[in-house]
């Protein structure tokens, strides 16, 4: 059986890090979190002039995941482990803070000098308690090996779960799907979903159907957990992103960059970053 629609809500506009704007469904005035997602931010489209690109410089995090996945120009990255990257269009990075880390994600030194496009998500999901100690990691998958299936006017790409005989590369903490989908005009999908799965679908590009309801760009749609699959179509073409995930169903404590089950942890958490045993970024006192 398909589901039905808890609600359609619609994302709201604030400016994150170093003073770029996103729109975000959740977390929000009218609700927190979707267990186990903990935020959804849309980044750009927005062309950027020469000089004025700007990112998430230093910044900690423990207790949870963070999954970025850029449509258009680049980011650059670097943490406290060491690690350093870049991701273009296409790209997905899926990194577990766990423990803590600090890292630094700005836009690459090109779009710095140059401007140019940029357009990309960023999706917070939340780790059990059995894991939100656990040593950091990062997956990062270039686009080329991200699978991608099309049938029926639809193309999916599929970043985590399954999708069209497609399976995600990228291993998750708790089971989760996440897909990019495009539908071209009077395409329709009917997506499997666990029926114990929370599932929500955002619209970015045209106009979409969910579960016979319409949803327009920069709309979430919060899906019932009333069954074990979803409907999505558009009579126009769209862009949607399509997630779902098994809820933890566990106390959530969360302030700013960390996330824990309670008020003490996020103490602890604070300390320890504040006393360097989350790590430091090159340069920093």
């Amino acid at each position: 059986m398909s589901r039905g629609l808890l609600g359609v809500v619609d994302g709201e506009r604030t400016v994150e890090g170093g003073g770029f704007v996103v729109t975000r469904p959740f977390p929000t005035r009218l609700i927190d979190h979707f267990d186990p997602f903990l935020l959804l931010d849309q980044m750009g489209p927005v062309e950027v002039p020469p000089g004025q690109a700007k990112g998430a410089p230093n910044h900690p995090h423990r207790g949870f995941e963070t999954v970025t996945y850029v449509l258009d120009g680049a980011f650059e990255h670097k943490d406290s482990a060491g690690n350093h990257g870049r991701l273009g269009p296409g790209d997905v990075q899926w990194m577990t803070a766990g423990d803590g880390i600090v890292h630094d994600e700005m836009p690459a030194k090109e779009i710095l000098e140059k401007g140019g496009r940029m357009f990309g998500f960023q999706l917070w999901v939340n780790l059990p308690r059995r894991d939100k100690r656990m040593r950091p990691r990062y997956q990062e998958i270039p686009a080329s090996r991200i699978p991608t299936a099309e049938r029926d006017g639809v193309k999916a790409r599929v970043i985590a779960g399954e999708s069209l005989g497609a399976k995600a590369v990228i291993e998750t903490r708790t089971p989760i799907t996440y897909l990019h989908l495009t539908l071209a005009p009077g395409a329709r999908i009917e997506q499997p979903i666990p029926r114990s799965h929370n599932a929500f679908a955002w619209v970015f590009g045209g106009e979409a159907r969910v579960a016979d309801r319409v949803v327009k760009p920069g709309q979430a749609a919060l899906l019932a957990q009333d069954g074990d699959s979803v409907v999505v179509s558009s009579e126009t073409g769209a862009e949607v992103l399509l997630l779902s995930g098994e809820p933890l169903r566990e106390p959530v404590a969360r302030w700013g960059p960390f996330v824990m089950n309670t008020r003490e942890e996020l103490v602890e958490a604070v300390h320890d970053y504040q006393n360097g045993r989350m790590g430091r970024l090159p340069g920093d006192l």
